[in-house]
């Protein structure tokens, strides 16, 4: 989380006042690493979500929801986060991907989510509709 930006600052001397052009590129960096700081929470929050959304679903423990979504992550090419808002916007909307419904299913049912066949679906969620198969989009 750097910044690109060097200004007159490498020579200055410890204590020493920095100029005007200088702080105003230390204000710009620190915005720019403020903004990716708040990105990073969200994107870590939808993850969070999704992984429930997989334990809800497949009656898996936290471990193997995340081992879920990376795989599904391998298995589609998309990244992390973007299976993270599908799944969560899925849980919602009722709507997955033809794709990502079948890598999804081929994950859970590698992570050992027979589980699901024992616990009760909630009713009105998508668990209520997987047993083995996830509603196509």
């Amino acid at each position: 989380m750097g910044c690109s930006h060097r200004g007159n600052t490498g020579s200055t001397a410890v204590g020493a006042l920095l100029t005007c052009e200088d702080l105003h590129i230390k204000i710009c960096c620190l915005r720019g690493e403020i903004h990716q700081l708040q990105e990073a929470v969200v994107s870590h929050a939808v993850i969070d979500q999704a992984i429930g959304v997989v334990m809800a679903v497949g009656g898996l423990c936290p471990d193997q929801g995340i081992e879920v979504l990376g795989a599904v992550s391998r298995r589609t090419g998309l990244g992390l986060p973007t299976i993270a808002r599908l799944l969560v916007d899925w849980a919602g909307a009722d709507r997955l991907p033809d794709g990502l419904r079948r890598a999804l299913d081929t994950a859970m049912a590698d992570a050992g989510a027979g589980a699901a066949e024992h616990t009760p679906p909630v009713v009105g969620s998508p668990a209520g509709r997987w047993r083995g198969k996830l509603e196509v989009a």
